[in-house]
């Protein structure tokens, strides 16, 4: 038997796959490329596209624990709620689904309230699950190079509530972990909900902050402006992706997004290290984009 990982060529499937390599055990990647597939020796790519319930019926013959990364789509919450009715129709016998943070409280943001609609499903059936709930991945900041190097801005208009960011290394370490229990497990196991959280209520300031003490040099917020944030995502995302986006941005402003002590401390737990801060992925950005 085998695990299989979707979003396997992703920032978060790379992390998985990365983490399970050299783990004594059998681990395939869904792709809808497979011959061109750039994947980590020893896994074997399975071709497939959640968007195509057959394909991923295929892709489940011989699998038994199933890693599920529902890309931000139109149709996420109908992809996923079919790729787990293939996955419990195939006999799996554990599933990690990665969510998100807040999904259960931003009712009015499209990928988090589906993320959680399949939160409900995997519920009400009762399914072998393990369900991840990452906040905002510090690495998306990586996109915003450009600003802070030549305009010295920092340009995501996060706000002053706060909000626990977290390390996709540390995600994808949280993952593996997860799916080698279940795979290793006799029998399916009980679901657990973990939330994947950094340490600290990150604000616009305080980002600007840490970027300011990391290159060397000045670095402002750039404000909460969200309705030209919206209109900038526009020119390369989906407009109904960059109002998401914009409708998530909002509740970042109003409500944050912290994580509590005892989430910190039940994922300190999972990981067995304390997670990852984002002062410490500015200080090693700052030394790459040095380094050239």
């Amino acid at each position: 038997m085998s695990i299989l990982v979707t979003g396997s060529t992703g920032t978060i499937g790379t992390q998985v796959l990365s983490h399970l390599q050299g783990r004594g055990v059998e681990v395939r990647a869904l792709t809808r490329s497979p011959d061109t597939a750039k994947l980590p020796s020893g896994v074997a790519p399975v071709r497939g596209d959640l968007a195509d319930v057959d394909s991923v019926r295929a892709a489940l013959e011989g699998v038994s624990t199933l890693f599920l990364l529902v890309p931000n789509v139109a149709d996420e919450l109908t992809q996923a709620m079919l790729a787990l009715t293939a996955a419990r129709e195939a006999g799996v016998k554990g599933i990690v689904y990665l969510s998100v943070h807040k999904g259960d409280a931003y009712a009015d943001v499209p990928h988090f309230a589906g993320k959680y609609t399949v939160e409900r499903m995997i519920e009400a059936l009762d399914l072998p699950v393990t369900i991840l709930r990452p906040a905002y991945f510090i690495q998306n900041d990586i996109r915003l190079k450009d600003p802070l190097l030549k305009f010295g801005v920092y340009g995501m208009p996060i706000g002053a509530k706060g909000v626990s960011m977290v390390d996709i290394r540390d995600i994808g370490e949280a993952a593996a972990s997860e799916l080698l229990r279940r795979e290793r497990s006799a029998t399916p196991l009980p679901s657990e909900i973990y939330t994947l959280a950094g340490p600290d209520a990150l604000t616009g300031e305080g980002i600007a902050s840490i970027w300011s003490e990391a290159l060397g040099r000045t670095i402002r917020y750039g404000g909460d402006d969200l309705v030209a944030m919206e209109q900038r995502l526009k020119s390369t995302l989906p407009a109904w992706h960059a109002l998401d986006l914009r409708l998530m941005l909002s509740r970042y402003q109003r409500d944050g997004a912290v994580a509590t002590a005892d989430e910190l401390a039940r994922f300190t737990a999972l990981l067995g290290h304390a997670p990852r801060s984002y002062r410490d992925f500015a200080k090693d950005a700052a030394t790459q984009w040095a380094n050239g």
